[in-house]
């Protein structure tokens, strides 16, 4: 499997831990450094406009998908290499799924956990077959792993699920994990 370009799901906010963009933003810089193209919700706020600042910094290539709806809210980063405005969220996560070739999870809201379920049942479903990398920053996707265990244990899922996430603590440790699921 060859990964050129990696979907990033995050927060439009910084969240409450100064790590979460500092770990964006290391990201956006190793995903440029890898020659990586970043796919992501085209925002300019939170974790999204630091993970796609940092890649442009790093001199990488940027995909961004937002909504028509979204654009001012999410402050839509026109200076991408790609820029898409799209008319539904629904729209957004398919033009983002179908542009990449992994995702890559860092802290986020409800959002972000739309995207990844919506990509986890993809692949549960046999839609697609790319890797999911979950950075766990400071612990902050616990809670996630635990409900993903608890759903399996609970016969609502098979073992494959959860097994379909890649967990890593690190940006450097996400983006091993790419290197090792594109061998």
């Amino acid at each position: 499997m060859s990964i050129k370009s990696v979907c990033v799901y995050c927060g439009s906010r910084h969240g409450a831990d100064p790590a979460y963009a500092e770990a964006a933003r290391e990201t956006g810089t190793l995903l440029a450094q890898q020659g990586l193209q970043l796919v992501y919700g085209a925002g300019d706020v939170g974790l999204m406009g630091e993970v796609a600042r940092a890649a442009q910094a790093a001199g990488g290539r940027t995909f961004g998908v937002i909504p028509e709806h979204l654009v001012r809210r999410e402050v839509g980063k026109s200076d991408l290499s790609t820029y898409v405005v799209t008319e539904t969220m629904h729209e957004r996560k398919k033009v983002m799924l179908w542009n990449a070739d992994a995702i890559l999870l860092l802290p986020g809201g409800a959002g972000s956990l739309d995207e990844l379920f919506e990509a986890l049942t993809w692949r549960q479903l046999g839609l697609h077959g790319k890797p999911i990398v979950v950075l766990n920053t400071n612990g902050y996707w616990d809670p996630l792993r635990a409900l993903l265990r608890q759903v399996t244990e609970q016969g609502f899922a098979g073992p494959e699920t959860a097994d379909y996430l890649i967990w890593a603590d690190t940006p450097v440790a996400a983006i091993a994990a790419l290197r090792d699921a594109r061998s």
